[in-house]
């Protein structure tokens, strides 16, 4: 039996950065925060530039899910945004809600932090997934512990020599229970605790050096989780 309701995420949020360039990072510049969403087939419903944003995708049954952006422009090159994740969950409704709620949090964070530090330098995307095995209840924490972070506060520095991956400099730009946010002086670094959730730790690079190479990436990184969660 299907557990079939609609939900709604809203969020609001102060960004470094004019509605244009919000705009520009939550349409063509998605892998330079998120992950790349080129491939979606989504229709824009509304199209008000730089101001009303309105992306959403149709399926059978009248299952949707659609993001809208608001954005007012503020003083100081900044952006106040609201933003209205909706849809349809089916089955584990309650799960999938917490974790697209959380999610959310941490993706504007993130956006926020790309604005500020990164605004406009190409990126090199690479998405890696730990082993079944950081599904365990630990999972998150045994990451966080790997990587010299466990105990560590948002605005701390942090400065490892990583096995296989090599020296890691920078600062805790987030952290809670489920997500952990590296920053470096080039790139960005998201940890993804989605045992809480019931599926592997994972994580993202967002390499703005301008050499990144996602596939040595995603093969030092897997190696290193590959470790961790041996």
């Amino acid at each position: 039996m299907t557990d079939n309701r609609e939900f709604e995420i809203v969020y609001d949020t102060d960004l470094p950065g004019t509605p244009e360039r919000v705009w520009e990072a939550v349409t063509a510049g998605t892998p330079a925060w998120m992950f790349p969403t080129d491939q979606w087939p989504a229709v824009k419903t509304v199209e008000e530039y730089p101001s009303h944003l309105v992306s959403r995708m149709e399926g059978p049954d009248g299952w949707f899910n659609q993001l809208e952006h608001v954005l007012e422009p503020l003083e100081g090159g900044r952006a106040r945004l609201h933003y209205v994740h909706s849809g349809i969950f089916a089955d584990n409704w309650d799960q999938q809600y917490d974790g697209a709620s959380k999610h959310t949090a941490f993706y504007l964070h993130t956006l926020g932090q790309y604005l500020k530090h990164f605004d406009g330098r190409p990126v090199v995307f690479t998405d890696i997934q730990a082993p079944a095995t950081s599904e365990a209840p630990d999972g998150f924490d045994r990451l966080k512990e790997a990587l010299g972070v466990a105990g560590s506060t948002a605005g701390e520095p942090v400065e490892q020599e990583l096995d296989g991956v090599g020296r890691l400099a920078g600062e805790v730009d987030f952290v809670n229970e489920n997500f952990l946010g590296l920053r470096t002086a080039d790139a960005m670094y998201r940890f993804f605790g989605r045992n809480t959730f019931g599926a592997p730790v994972g994580m993202t690079v967002h390499d703005f050096s301008g050499h990144g190479n996602s596939e040595e990436t995603a093969r030092v990184w897997g190696s290193f989780f590959a470790k961790v969660y041996a």
